[in-house]
């Protein structure tokens, strides 16, 4: 799929203009006015300024680091790949979000359904003719129910947080980097070179990611015979890669369609970022809109 779309270069900074007011608020593409600071008063992202809650997010993702392995991804692709979990609708699974927040997230500490209310009504404010990404907002974090006790209840570590390849070298941009050196695949030869198990342009679907909510949420959409555009799917599951969409690294192992779906994911990202606030989205005046859109793009009841 060729996407014919003006985009910024990566790194969230690039293509964004500065606004002479009293706000001091950025614009990126689409129209989109980026707050400066997040629902805490930092900066978006800042792992590293001194709070209660940065040391929890930090300890996350030292947990994190140790045990994604390329054997536990192997394992967990294997046994939620079943898809013999729960059977219901997209929607009843957002409500089941209502109670769940995400411990590796810096910025917001609302309740997931929120989150994934403000993302779509962002997108659909500035892309009206995108349906597919205001229903790929509004479901791209409903992975996270892997939280909920029907599923498991898998530890934070292995819902939630910044992904990652695994199976070859840990990028060293990747978020508090130094607790890898704690994972056994940091020491294993035939995973710590740049490219591991993989070759040059293999192409990101052929590359495991570490486990969590964006490879789940795209097993289940395609394991259900979405009819979203395969772009929607390169943003469900690969949202959480900042140090690709970020960073830039990793670039090594894409090919030409990963390339042109990262545009996508580009423009997605401001908005799955920068959208979180604790401006509140009235839920049942949008309901009718988003059921619309899941009758379209999805089966009535899903396996999940």
């Amino acid at each position: 799929m060729t996407i014919l779309i003006d985009q910024p270069e990566l790194g969230v900074e690039a293509g964004v203009n500065k606004l002479d007011n009293a706000d001091n608020e950025l614009v990126l593409d689409g129209g989109f006015v980026v707050p400066q600071t997040n629902s805490f008063g930092h900066t978006f992202r800042d792992y590293h300024v001194e709070s209660e809650r940065q040391q929890g997010v930090e300890n996350f993702y030292r947990t994190n680091h140790i045990n994604q392995t390329y054997d536990f991804v192997k394992r967990m692709r294997t046994e939620y790949g079943k898809l013999n979990k729960m059977e219901m609708g997209i929607w009843e699974c957002c409500e089941l979000l209502n109670d769940v927040i995400d411990e590796s997230d810096p910025d917001l500490d609302e309740p997931q359904i929120e989150h994934l209310l403000q993302t779509a009504e962002a997108i659909r404010k500035d892309y009206p003719n995108e349906d597919w990404m205001h229903l790929t907002g509004l479901i791209h974090d409903l992975g996270k129910v892997l939280l909920h006790p029907g599923f498991g209840e898998l530890p934070q570590w292995a819902v939630v947080g910044d992904t990652f390849p695994v199976g070859c070298a840990f990028d060293k941009s990747i978020v508090h980097h130094k607790y890898f050196e704690e994972n056994p695949d940091y020491h294993n030869s035939d995973y710590n070179t740049k490219y591991g198990v993989y070759s040059e342009g293999c192409g990101l679907n052929n590359v495991m990611m570490s486990w969590g909510h964006d490879d789940y949420m795209y097993l289940v959409a395609k394991g259900n015979n979405t009819a979203l555009p395969p772009a929607a799917l390169f943003i469900i599951r690969y949202h959480s890669f900042y140090a690709l969409h970020k960073s830039g690294a990793y670039r090594h192992l894409m090919n030409e369609e990963d390339t042109e779906n990262l545009k996508w994911l580009q423009i997605f990202n401001k908005y799955d970022l920068y959208s979180k606030s604790k401006v509140r989205i009235d839920v049942e005046k949008v309901k009718p809109y988003y059921l619309s859109l899941i009758e379209k793009y999805f089966p009535e009841k899903l396996r999940w």
